[in-house]
């Protein structure tokens, strides 16, 4: 076929092509996938049936089934064939929980991370706990360095960072994989309140109290101890909203 427009190469054309077969047949795998077509645990046609069942190339659908297996719905067993892993689209969740605001990010966040203190108190390591206290030495020299609240985007990510290693310390796999899918979502979150000033800053005492709650073995002292440190955000958020409320 010609290149109708000369300011575009046939390799640029070319590679859009396969990009768009690509996509194509990530999205028909992806439909099948959580259509129901095949059950958690069954293994998928083959390279060769898949590439003639959706008419592209092998390549194109070695390309799809790895984006598929990265994304977590599918796996592959060397020697074996790949398998079904999850019905469920953990992407279409990720860009769900990402369309959601502040407030509905810090019910989450308490959900979660309540309960992981609750699991961390009766589970940590003395690394789990090392962990936390190197995050919050991070964030307090950046806020040490920075008396005023311009230039302390860095406590973002250590604060990020204590918040994930508080959730690991449970020690429950299936928490710290919900958390990590979620921590996109926590992130963008922790920027938008970082760059609102009406919000609070992070206050790292409050983080030292739920480190020293953990550390005392004490479930019930560790879930009071997260739930107020999530309590300030939370309270500031929901001001915030009445106010807007009361302008409309």
């Amino acid at each position: 076929m010609a290149n109708d427009d000369p300011a575009l190469p046939a390799a640029t054309l070319r590679a859009a092509g396969r990009r768009s077969l690509v996509d194509a047949a990530i999205e028909q795998l992806r439909a099948r996938l959580t259509g129901g077509g095949w059950a958690v645990g069954e293994r998928i046609p083959t390279e060769h049936e898949l590439a003639e069942q959706l008419q592209v190339g092998r390549n194109t659908v070695r390309e799809a089934i790895r984006v598929l297996v990265h994304a977590g719905m599918l796996t592959t067993r060397q020697g074996e064939g790949t398998f079904v892993r999850s019905t469920s689209d953990p992407a279409a969740v990720l860009r769900g929980v990402q369309r959601s605001g502040v407030r509905d990010v810090l019910e989450v966040r308490a959900a979660l991370e309540a309960e992981a203190a609750r699991l961390a108190a009766v589970r940590h390591t003395p690394e789990d706990l090392e962990r936390m206290r190197a995050a919050l030495a991070r964030e307090a020299e950046v806020i040490a360095a920075h008396p005023e609240r311009v230039g302390r985007e860095a406590t973002v990510e250590h604060d990020l960072e204590f918040h994930t290693a508080v959730v690991e310390a449970a020690h429950n796999p299936a928490l710290t994989e919900v958390y990590r899918y979620f921590g996109a979502s926590v992130r963008e979150a922790m920027r938008t309140a970082f760059g609102d000033h009406e919000m609070p800053e992070v206050v790292v005492a409050t983080h030292r109290a739920l480190v020293d709650a953990i550390a005392s073995g004490d479930p019930d002292r560790a879930e009071a101890a997260c739930r107020a440190l999530l309590a300030e955000p939370t309270a500031a958020v929901d001001q915030l909203l009445a106010e807007f409320a009361a302008r409309k």
